[in-house]
């Protein structure tokens, strides 16, 4: 089973439309597959014993049975947010890691696209994703999708045919990856 997580919590996102689409490809090609965006988190899933083997919360814990623990490969995409990614995805991290430690990431194969307004196609943000993937133990498909400008790649709430390709191409790599 491949996992979708789309890393922000930002409602009516960029990154959840781009998240729909891989959803949507995975779809067509019978893959089986969850898409999890982090709108669904609880709002008090931070606490003081987040970090703790026990102090996960019972929502917390249904996301991380449903969504991470059973999947073999993660498309995970990531918007700039500050020259990095959000905050709320390491939190996301952090927290279900204190739980099932190994189970999580550890090997297991991660695609990593990165979503920004700007250039670069938050290049930094998937590099520091790649290092904390890396310490915990997950294997990270060399080829990263850059998506850039992303302003430009949707129209009329659609992505357009060139992002659909992109998509398209890089799905089919991790899927042999």
């Amino acid at each position: 089973m491949i996992t979708i997580l789309a890393g922000t919590n930002r409602v009516n996102s960029r990154t959840a439309l781009v998240a729909q689409r891989y959803s949507d490809i995975l779809m067509q090609k019978n893959v089986d597959h969850k898409l999890l965006t982090l709108e669904a988190l609880p709002k008090d899933f931070v606490h003081e014993h987040m970090y703790t083997e026990n102090g996960l919360s019972d929502e917390m814990i249904v996301i991380q049975e449903e969504f991470i623990l059973p999947a073999q490969k993660f498309f995970v995409l990531v918007p700039e947010y500050n020259g990095g990614m959000p905050g709320i995805f390491k939190l996301f991290i952090d927290a279900i890691c204190a739980r099932n430690y190994l189970d999580n990431f550890s090997k297991k194969k991660i695609s990593l696209t990165g979503i920004a307004a700007g250039r670069g196609g938050n290049l930094r943000g998937m590099e520091s994703l790649t290092g904390i993937f890396n310490y915990l133990g997950a294997i990270i498909q060399p080829s990263k999708l850059p998506l850039s400008d992303i302003e430009k790649l949707i129209k009329n709430n659609e992505l357009t045919e060139e992002a659909v390709t992109l998509i398209t191409v890089h799905i089919e790599s991790f899927l042999e990856f």
